[in-house]
Order: C-alpha cells, then sequence, then structure tokens
C-alpha cells in the first residue's frame, strides 16, 4: 500500500523535472517569451496541486515562477509584475464571473432557507430511489442546461446535491457528473456562450456554420456522454472514484478533506414545496437567457445599456454570437435574485431579514471558489506574458505536411494546452486561426480538424486542476477540489484516448455517423473490459 502511495508522487516528481529539463534544451531561460519555458509555470502548479493535494500555495507557486520568468529573475520587477500583470488584471477581468458566482451563492442560500431545496430532496426520496436514477437525473439536467458553463455547474448542483445525498452519491461522483455535461454540451450547442466564442475566433461570417459542422465529429463531448450512461447502467466505478463511492455508501459522501460550503442549514418555515426550488430556477434560466440575449444585441466596441445601442436586426443565434456572458449572466443574476427574494417574502417561506443574512452567506460560500478562479486566471495571465500562444503556433506549423493525421495531432496539441493553461477558451482561441488556416475551409478534414481542436479543449480542461469549470464543478458539488480531480482523471483520460484512436480514423472514413457509432462501440467496449480488470481484482 506505501508504494501504492509514493510511486504516482515519484513519477509527478520526475514528470516535473523532466519537463524542466527538456525546457532547457529547448529554450534559454534567459529568453523564455515564446519557447518551451512558457508552459513551464502551470506545469509547475499543476505538479505540486497533484503532490500537495493543495491548491492555493500550488498556484502562488506557479505564478511566482511564471511571474520571474517573464522579467528574467528579476525579484522587483516580479513583485510588480505578479500583482499588476496577475492579480490586478485577472480580478477586474473577471469580475462579472466573480459577482455571478456570488449571486448564484445568494440565491442557493435562500432555496436552503425557504427550504425548497429540502422539499425537492423530500419528493427526490420518494420518486428517485436509486443511485442509477439520481446519476442519469443529475446527468439529465446538466443536458438541459446547455446556455452557460459557470451556470451549469453552480445550478445543477444545488439542485441536485439533495438527491444525489439521499442516494448516497458521493461528493466527487457528484463533481464529475457536473463537469463531465457542463463544458461538453456548452461545446455542442449552437445556442450557448460556448458557440459564441467559438464563432468570435473563426473567420468572419463562417463562425457558426464551422461550429455546427464540428458537432458530429466532436467525439470527447459526445463520448463522454456515452461514458456517463453506460457507467451509470453497468453499476461500477473505479480508479479513485471507487473509494469515494465506497465510503459515500457507508455514509461518508466526502473521504477526505474538509466539507466545502453548508448546505445542512434549517429551513425558516416547513411550508416550502418543491415549486420553490423549481420557480426559482426556471425564473433564474429564463432571466439569464434574455440577458445573454440582450447584451448580444447591445453590445458594440464597448458595453453600454441603452436604447440607442439595441439592434433589433440581430435575430437570437447572432445575439448569441454577439453577446458577453461576463455581462450578460451578472445582470441577469441581479434580477433573478430580486424576483426570487420578492417571491419567497411574498410567500412567507422568509422574511426580509433572512433573506437579508442570506447575501453574506452566499458570499461566503463561494470565497473558495473565487479564490482559486482568481490564481487560476493570475496563472494564465502569466502564460501569456510569456507568449505562449506562439510557441505553440510555431510547434504546429512545423507539423505540417502530416495530412489526415493532423486532426489527431491538434486533439492532443488542444490536450496539452487547454490541461497547462487551464481555459477552453483560450486554447480554442489560439488554435482555430491555425486550424482554418492549414486545413481548406468546408473541407471533411478541415472540419474534422476543427472538432479536433474544440474536444481537445475540452478534455484538457476537465484534467486540469487549474481550469475554471473545474472548479466550479468542485463549487457546484461543495467537493474538495483535488478530491473532484483526482477521482475525475483516470474518467476523463479514458475518454480521451477512445476520442484520439477516433481522431486518427475518422478522416480516412469520412462519414460522421459510422465514427461516431465506432467511437460509441469502443467506449462501451472499453468499460466492459474495465469492469472485467475491476471485478478480477476486487
Amino acid at each position: 500500500m506505501q508504494a501504492k502511495k509514493i510511486i504516482p508522487k515519484l513519477l509527478i516528481i520526475a514528470f516535473v523535472i523532466g519537463f524542466g529539463v527538456l525546457c532547457a534544451f529547448k529554450g534559454d531561460v534567459t529568453n523564455p517569451v515564446g519557447t518551451l519555458w512558457s508552459l513551464f509555470p502551470p506545469v509547475v502548479a499543476i505538479g505540486l496541486a497533484l503532490l500537495t493535494k493543495e491548491v492555493y500555495s500550488s498556484l502562488f507557486v506557479g505564478i511566482l515562477v511564471g511571474g520571474l520568468l517573464a522579467t528574467k529573475f528579476n525579484p522587483i520587477h516580479t513583485i510588480d509584475s505578479v500583482t499588476t500583470d496577475g492579480f490586478i488584471s485577472a480580478v477586474s477581468g473577471t469580475a462579472g464571473i466573480f459577482i455571478f458566482l456570488v449571486l448564484l451563492g445568494v440565491v442557493v442560500a435562500l432555496l436552503n432557507k425557504a427550504g425548497g431545496s429540502r422539499a425537492f430532496g423530500n419528493w427526490a426520496a420518494k420518486h428517485v430511489k436509486t443511485k442509477v436514477g439520481a446519476a442519469l437525473a443529475t446527468f439529465a439536467f446538466g443536458v438541459l442546461i446547455f446556455i452557460d458553463d459557470y451556470f451549469n455547474c453552480l445550478t445543477v448542483g444545488a439542485v441536485m446535491r439533495p438527491v444525489t445525498d439521499k442516494t448516497k452519491i458521493s461528493r466527487s461522483k457528484l463533481a464529475y457528473l457536473i463537469d463531465a455535461t457542463a463544458a461538453p454540451i456548452c461545446m455542442i450547442a449552437p445556442i450557448s456562450s460556448w458557440a459564441a466564442a467559438v464563432s468570435s475566433y473563426a473567420p468572419d461570417g463562417q463562425g457558426l456554420s464551422l461550429f455546427i459542422q464540428a458537432i458530429p465529429y466532436n467525439f470527447y463531448s459526445l463520448m463522454t456522454f456515452v461514458f456517463i450512461i453506460a457507467l451509470t447502467l453497468m453499476k461500477f466505478d473505479y480508479g479513485p472514484m471507487k473509494l469515494h463511492e465506497a465510503n459515500a455508501m457507508n455514509g461518508d459522501l466526502f473521504t477526505s478533506g474538509e466539507k466545502v460550503g453548508n448546505d445542512d442549514e434549517e429551513p425558516a418555515t416547513s411550508k416550502a414545496k418543491v415549486i420553490d426550488l423549481v420557480l426559482p430556477i426556471v425564473i433564474l434560466i429564463i432571466v439569464c437567457v434574455f440577458a445573454l440575449f440582450y447584451v448580444g444585441r447591445c453590445m458594440g466596441e464597448e458595453w453600454v445599456f441603452a436604447s440607442a445601442n439595441y439592434d433589433k436586426s440581430l435575430g437570437f443565434v447572432d445575439a448569441f454570437a454577439n453577446t458577453d456572458a461576463t455581462v450578460g449572466l451578472p445582470w441577469g443574476g441581479l434580477v433573478a435574485l430580486v424576483l426570487v427574494m420578492i417571491y419567497f417574502i411574498a410567500r412567507r417561506l422568509v422574511t426580509f431579514k433572512e433573506a437579508m443574512e442570506c447575501i453574506p452567506k452566499g458570499f461566503m460560500a463561494m470565497v473558495p471558489a473565487i479564490l482559486i478562479l482568481t490564481m487560476a486566471t493570475t496563472l494564465k495571465n502569466m502564460t501569456g506574458l510569456l507568449d505562449s500562444d506562439a510557441f505553440v503556433k510555431a510547434a504546429l506549423a512545423n507539423a505540417g505536411g502530416l495530412d489526415k493525421f493532423l486532426p489527431a495531432i491538434i486533439f492532443l496539441v488542444a490536450c496539452g494546452i487547454s490541461f497547462a493553461t487551464g481555459t477552453s477558451w483560450g486554447t480554442f482561441g489560439i488554435l482555430i486561426p491555425i486550424v482554418t488556416s492549414i486545413f481548406p475551409v468546408g473541407s471533411t478534414v478541415g472540419i474534422i480538424g476543427m472538432s479536433a481542436c474544440l474536444a481537445g479543449s475540452v478534455c484538457g480542461d476537465h484534467c486540469s486542476p487549474i481550469s475554471d469549470t473545474t472548479i466550479m464543478s468542485s463549487a457546484g458539488a461543495q467537493c474538495n477540489h483535488i478530491n473532484h480531480v483526482s477521482t475525475q482523471l483516470p474518467y476523463a483520460l479514458t475518454v480521451a484516448g477512445i476520442s484520439f484512436v477516433s481522431f486518427l480514423f475518422a478522416p480516412f472514413i469520412g462519414n460522421a455517423w459510422i465514427c461516431l457509432a465506432i467511437s460509441a462501440a469502443m467506449t462501451i467496449g472499453t468499460l466492459f473490459v474495465i469492469k472485467a480488470i475491476t471485478v478480477k481484482k476486487a
């Protein structure tokens, strides 16, 4: 048992040291900009996080390494760079998301105080009595909220925690179910903040068209859905998740690490009904969708909330392609919060004073997520100072001439960048212009290349401990973040391996439906093999 614990740590240390040695051969440490050194800070942060199980110090060390490299080891300039270009820029750039997180935290606190969550949990206990039913219900609910991944993570977590707790699903498994539906469903939904982001990086007038054409070949997103359904119906787990699920059956939903958040507060009244959870969530969804649509119609060079900027000529899809989630979601969340407060007070489920008390409680519940997100964004800013995208562009340019094998290579590159930087959007922002320049626009191999870029971005995002959606999934499930990362990794890597093989043969077959059928068969077959091995070991 001791060897099993030491070997993974030794492998992580060896990988980080080996990557540093490779950087030393591939670039000059005194001039790291645009070289392999630009990816060294996130590698250090990720390695330390997996090694120490402590995310705050690991991210800070990665930020510090990035600052030292960017300033050529000048300590005074490093402090200035880390503070100004790192933390201050991170907070100002993601202020809208922070506000949205706090607003959602307040809504969740209100739902708990009013008794809506408990009422839904009691209803679910009567109708969803099995782990399979609860897992599939969580998956279905996650698929229904396809507008935005942040919104998905926190909303699904708030609604389904009472259900999964009663059916003894571990918080780590809940976090995986949330994470595995949030980004993948957004990546195949034409009306989502992700589709809008992809459209903004593609050539003018072709963004949404390319996004839709790429959906059938997005093997990672689609096979993740197949994987979840098959794994749930086959009723088994493997890797670290197996221990967490076994402990959950004995009443321990967390296994290790302190409990995150507080969802055990006694409601102010017992008069709450299921509608008192469902209606606020519906209000939140409708108002946020309208907010994203309205912002999309009003966006110009700068956001100005004025009727003069409102462009009625933009349709629903075009408005979403033009929207800014960091603006639309906060004001949509604020309006929804006010409406929910009025509803609960009118229903006499909470008093005005109790509603106001939920504001600091909601904020405190989101503090860990906000801290991690701030530091992860700061680390991304440090890699930006080191011009990591220039290094990637040069590396991919040297991979030309591989023709039909290039989509599989793009998938691996996208996985690596997204894992190291913790951002899907930043990854396909770097790679989409490269992909569209390498392949003829509209060709089958070009569409597969675009799909590989998007699929790899989501895959690396799932595996990375510094990913924003991974952080949000931990917050939504109120799960220890490192527990979520370590239990999700084997599942994500399994689907990643199947997706890589799919991108190898897809350009030769050229038919999306045949490729999907083969990939689905591979996914289910792989799970049968893993289950047989797991049972044999047991």
